[in-house]
């Protein structure tokens, strides 16, 4: 048995639970401070808002509404220093022309730390007007790391293990949960609390908007799966304690969140054509779309991970062709490759953003195109669509052709010469 050393959670949690006007940003910050003044919560406690709720999916009225964010903002910020608490909601954000749905967590000196959704639901139309979030972590506040989950989110476990895993022991949930799914809403809840062994603090709105009767149930849960308080499906406010020692207790009998073994073998990543043929049809008939881009990837340098990332990100799974070494010397010349294609396949499979390698000793990679059938065809921003190995192929079955900009100043040739000026 191994004692886990006193880990700081919030004192205490709130929910404030209500329904959310769609794109009346004053009406529903007002919701907000009136329940604040029934709440009353003392001094460290943890309140938790719905998502979106300055103002609902009202994408007609977006780009005012990410413009009021900071405005909201600044009111949680006075809201949380009046009672010496820390406050946290999703509200619309623009970035560089991008819009996210994004959970934020405010206290009396400003924003602590923001989540931005990691996964947009379709048939809320997400995915036509916003953009993904990227490398979710865990938030610091003055009581400790806390996790972040946006809805549609709660239904990966792996975002919420990955924030444990870096110290969270508290997980902060904003949702807009649908009432015909009101079962799944609570397994889930309680299934994040027990399997990481943390405190979860969920808030849902209630009422209707835009046709959807949403679920409320706000719940607070402990990290052994009891449920400390849960709401009903109208408007309310409430308050739970939370007790570190039951999570200390809890992870003490036995640990779930600190084993962290490494389990993938780099090669078996790499792939015949026949074998990747079987493997991209059981990935293709589960819905998950698969990105295809090619290369010789010699020495793996900073330009290459930047793009192959990047390239995962267009999809679900991300196929490698990789030149052979005697394609690499029919483009590069007889002094090239400096890797053998075993030992590129290797260092490829190693990263993570990588999910299948298949070697081609062809000159182009189109018969393994042809092979894979890729939704996306990813290729670097230099090569104009027309001259894209593969993308007549690709369009033609309706996927897309996507151009990635590289790193300037990264290349092979040039860490080549440079290797050779210093010997």
């Amino acid at each position: 048995m191994t004692l886990v050393k006193r880990i700081k959670v919030p004192t205490a949690a709130g929910i404030v639970q209500f329904e959310v006007t769609p794109a009346d940003y004053q009406a529903n910050l007002t919701r907000v401070q009136n329940s604040l003044a029934r709440l009353q919560p003392t001094p460290g406690t943890l309140v938790v808002l719905p998502e979106l709720w300055g103002g609902g999916f009202a994408y007609a009225d977006l780009i005012n509404l990410a413009r009021r964010s900071p405005e909201l903002l600044d009111s949680l910020r006075q809201l949380a220093a009046n009672y010496d608490i820390i406050i946290a909601g999703s509200l619309w954000e623009e970035d560089g022309g991008a819009y996210f749905n994004t959970l934020f967590v405010s206290g009396a000196a400003g924003i602590m730390g923001q989540y931005r959704k990691q996964h947009l639901f379709e048939p809320m139309a997400e995915d036509r007007h916003l953009q993904p979030g990227c490398n979710p972590s865990p938030i610091t506040t003055p009581y400790g790391l806390c996790a972040g989950l946006v809805c549609y989110d709660l239904r990966f476990p792996e975002l919420t293990a990955s924030q444990v895993g870096r110290g969270a022991a508290c997980i902060i949930v904003t949702a807009q949960w649908p009432a015909a799914r009101l079962g799944h809403w609570q397994t889930l809840l309680q299934a994040r609390a027990i399997e990481n062994q943390a405190f979860v603090v969920a808030c849902n709105s209630s009422g209707i908007a835009g046709g959807i009767k949403f679920a409320g149930h706000s719940m607070i849960i402990a990290p052994d799966g009891s449920v400390l308080r849960e709401a009903g499906n109208t408007e309310t406010e409430f308050i739970a304690k939370l007790d570190g020692q039951i999570l200390e207790a809890v992870r003490t009998d036995f640990n779930t969140v600190a084993p962290a073994p490494y389990h993938p073998a780099a090669r078996a990543k790499i792939l015949s054509r026949k074998d990747l043929q079987q493997h991209i049809a059981m990935l293709r008939a589960i819905g998950k779309r698969v990105v295809f881009t090619n290369g010789c990837f010699d020495i793996i340098h900073q330009g290459h991970t930047t793009y192959l990332e990047e390239a995962r990100r267009q999809g679900d799974c991300l196929v490698v062709g990789l030149n052979s070494d005697a394609s690499v010397r029919a483009i590069k010349g007889p002094e090239r490759p400096v890797n053998s294609a075993d030992s590129r396949a290797v260092v490829l499979a190693a990263l993570g953003c990588v999910d299948y390698i298949s070697i081609f000793a062809e000159e182009t990679p189109l018969d393994l195109i042809k092979t894979v059938r890729p939704d996306i065809l990813v290729k670097g921003a230099d090569w104009p669509v027309e001259k894209i190995v593969g993308a007549r192929e690709v369009m033609a079955r309706g996927g897309r052709v996507i151009n990635i900009p590289t790193v300037r100043g990264f290349s092979t040739t040039s860490t080549i010469g440079a290797i050779r000026e210093r010997s």
